[in-house]
């Protein structure tokens, strides 16, 4: 089977910037009858929409509200008339709010980072799911993980919250997927390594961890990903294509989980 979303409606958490509105542009490329993209800011909704075109709604509001993929999914339904797919990309790094190494973690970080990047992504499954059984459908769930949730690296991203995060939501995929296959809802993981997004400014801005992705992400000459890097993986994801695939974790990430990586030694003082 070709890899189309012809006809589909995607809804995509956190899809106004980044690797969302990228992946928001693939699934029209392919066919998409319509994408509905939320965010928690006004003037990148606008942005994206401008962007989108017709073919596309918006939904403003906190991914970490009970109700926000709910409003997103209904908007969907009342402007394209059905409901697909659900890609939930919202998420990223409590490091300001306290995320760390595991003795220096503050209470709020962990707090925070978990209803980041776990609570809003379990409570968006949710809405999806609770939609996919009354339609009586079936439907395509892909989740946002990282490979540090498995791959770790002490030297520069040592967040231990966020990593905990995002094992967790591998865990969490593989049993909804378990549960509801007999419904035709399938549940999987993208899971990229560092990619250029706002999040990744503070590592793709320093020079020593560039040198270091150089040799972890040795794929296409040792760089940072691009937003674009997962957009095929997604709409095969999110696609008829893989109505036989759940419960897998697809890492997109340039070599990196089968990489060594060389630390590099910091400048002379």
């Amino acid at each position: 089977m070709l890899v189309s979303l012809e006809s589909h409606v995607v809804v995509i958490i956190g899809g106004t910037t980044g690797l969302g509105l990228s992946a928001a542009h693939a699934c029209l490329a392919a066919g998409a009858r319509g994408v509905v993209v939320t965010g928690r800011n006004a003037d990148s909704a606008a942005t994206a929409l401008a962007e989108l075109g017709s073919q596309a709604a918006a939904h403003v509001g906190d991914a970490t509200a009970g109700d926000h993929a709910t409003k997103a999914i209904s908007l969907a339904l009342e402007r394209f008339g059905r409901f697909d797919a659900l890609y939930h990309v919202a998420g990223g790094s409590g490091r300001k709010f306290g995320d760390g190494a595991l003795h220096e973690v503050t209470d709020a970080g962990i707090d925070y980072t978990l209803s980041l990047n776990l609570s809003a992504l379990i409570r968006s499954n949710r809405a999806a799911v609770q939609q996919f059984l009354a339609q009586k459908t079936g439907g395509a769930i892909l989740n946002m993980g990282s490979v540090l949730g498995w791959q770790p690296s002490p030297q520069f991203f040592g967040t231990h919250v966020y990593a905990a995060a995002k094992s967790a939501i591998v865990g969490f995929t593989k049993s909804i997927a378990a549960y509801y296959a007999a419904h035709d809802i399938r549940a999987n993981v993208i899971a990229p390594a560092l990619v250029e997004t706002p999040m990744a400014r503070r590592a793709a801005e320093d020079d020593i961890i560039q040198r270091f992705i150089a040799t972890k992400q040795p794929l296409d000459g040792g760089r940072i990903g691009r937003p674009d890097d997962l957009d095929g993986a997604v709409v095969y994801l999110l696609s008829p294509a893989a109505r036989f695939v759940t419960g897998q974790t697809l890492a997109v990430d340039g070599g990196w989980c089968v990489s060594e990586g060389q630390i590099p030694e910091s400048p002379a003082s």
